[in-house]
């Protein structure tokens, strides 16, 4: 289950929306529950560059272990990361329709929320729990992937699978142009740079060769 507005992906998935769009962590965890008869759920952020099945499997089997209504991630400085977690769905409706009797509504509530009435197990793993949330978070992750590069190509053919493509990634020569980019203009020009160059790319594919 993805909550999103739909798009093309690689293997089909069910598309959930929030109510209202944008309404909040909340909101979108009870879109995506209304979407699936689970006994037990993993919600994952989209935004997380060293996850893994052994994160998830980790995760189900801590959760599994015990009593507990969920089992999620903490960081580095050991702080929760419930957007990293397997729960069971009953203690999860069972959570948020306590808050939509409270509050009304879900939108705009912070995610503390739910977590706060949940009996929770935590999972140490300053790794897995990395999120990117700010354009220094992208350049720590890109550093780590340089340092790593197996996870690199795992995630790009994670990417290829997702998209349906199949081709050659010169890693180190896009790594080199979004570093340029970043260095020598602004950090947002990083990702607009190597958009730029692939459509330029697929469009010259696409007249043939010359």
């Amino acid at each position: 289950v993805v909550v999103a507005d739909p798009r093309s992906t690689a293997r089909p998935v069910r598309w959930a929306r929030e109510e209202p769009p944008g309404g909040g962590p909340l909101a979108a965890l009870a879109a995506g529950l209304s979407r699936t008869t689970a006994d037990l759920v993993v919600v994952l952020s989209a935004d997380l560059p060293f996850l893994r099945p052994d994160t998830v499997r980790r995760l189900l089997a801590a959760l599994r272990a015990g009593r507990a209504d969920g089992a999620l991630l903490t960081d580095a400085d050991g702080r929760d990361q419930p957007l990293v977690a397997a729960y069971r769905a009953s203690a999860l409706r069972r959570g948020l329709a306590g808050l939509t009797r409270e509050h009304g509504a879900l939108d705009g509530l912070p995610l503390r929320r739910l977590t706060a009435v949940l009996d929770l197990t935590r999972v140490p793993d300053d790794v897995a729990s990395f999120d990117c949330d700010t354009w220094d978070d992208i350049a720590t992750a890109r550093a780590r992937i340089r340092e790593h590069g197996h996870v690199l190509d795992e995630w790009i053919s994670a990417v290829k699978d997702e998209l349906g493509i199949d081709l050659d990634v010169d890693t180190g020569v896009l790594l080199d142009l979004a570093r340029d980019a970043a260095h020598g203009v602004a950090r947002p020009a990083a990702p607009l740079t190597t958009f730029l160059v692939g459509y330029a790319a697929a469009r010259q594919a696409g007249a043939g060769p010359e």
